[in-house]
Formats: C-alpha cells, sequence, structure tokens
C-alpha cells in the first residue's frame, strides 16, 4: 500500500505562510529588517566577527545572494565588513550598535512566532517535532554533501 507523503509540500506552505506573518510582526513591531536579514544578524548575535564564507555557510545562502543582503544591512548600519587584520583576503562581518540596539527586539518578535507555532502541542510534541526536523535536515544534509563530492 502506497502512503501519501505530503512533508515537502507542507513545509513549503509553513515556510511561506510563517515567513508573511513574521515580516508583518516585524512591521508591526518597527523592526526594518526582514526575516530572511534577520537569518544573517541571528548568526552574528552567536559568533562575531565572521568571514563571509563562514557566514555563507552558516546561514545557507549563496555567497552572491548574501553578498546583496550585506550590502543592504550594511547600508541600513546594521553591519559594517572589514578587512582581517591577519589576512587581507579576509572579508569579516562585524555588528553594529544600531544591530546591538535591534537584537532583543527581534528576539521578542521571533518568541512570539515560536508561541504561534507551538501553540496547541505539549512539551513531548515539540521535542519529538523538533527531534524530526533535525533528523530530516540531518538526512538532506548528509545527501548534499554526497552529491557534491
Amino acid at each position: 500500500m502506497k502512503i501519501d507523503v505530503q512533508a515537502g509540500f507542507l513545509i513549503t506552505k509553513i515556510k511561506h505562510l510563517s515567513g508573511r506573518i513574521f515580516a508583518r510582526m516585524l512591521k508591526e513591531h518597527e523592526i526594518e529588517i526582514n526575516p530572511a536579514q534577520g537569518r544573517i544578524m541571528f548568526v552574528l548575535w552567536q559568533e562575531e566577527p565572521l568571514p563571509i564564507s563562514e557566514l555563507s555557510k552558516r546561514t545557507g545562502l549563496g555567497k552572491s545572494t548574501l553578498t546583496s543582503m550585506l550590502d543592504r544591512l550594511e547600508a541600513s548600519g546594521f553591519l559594517v565588513r572589514e578587512r582581517s587584520d591577519t589576512d587581507r583576503r579576509t572579508v569579516l562581518v562585524k555588528r553594529t550598535p544600531k544591530d546591538r540596539a535591534l537584537q532583543k527586539h527581534y528576539e521578542e518578535v521571533s518568541r512570539e512566532m515560536g508561541d504561534l507555532y507551538y501553540t496547541g502541542l505539549s512539551k513531548q510534541e515539540i521535542r519529538q517535532f523538533e527531534e524530526t526536523l533535525l533528523k530530516i535536515l540531518s538526512n538532506l544534509t548528509e545527501y548534499e554533501q554526497q552529491v557534491s563530492t
């Protein structure tokens, strides 16, 4: 018996719908960056400065896409790019005071979004769901690495 599997379709629908809702929430809170730019800033909130190549790896964004997003974030005053003192070929991405002021507000909106995601789910359901998502991510990452080699 064949089972109808809709995971890819459902994940895509959730991604698009949640992106629209999250963008609206950010706008309502007068936060000037969009969810995709927030992904870049989130990585920098964990560790900075970072070389562009590492930022690309951690965000999953291609270098050309990342570069254009960095251009907009830099023009808006959220980050700066500087040459590394130890290797002039390396460009480091650093946070600014404007970004540091934004972080707390962005994280509050992210928590609101998380609450929306998990409305009606028990802690056990949330944990199992996230474990399943991590397994799917691992499967896809492993496959991509095999195909890329």
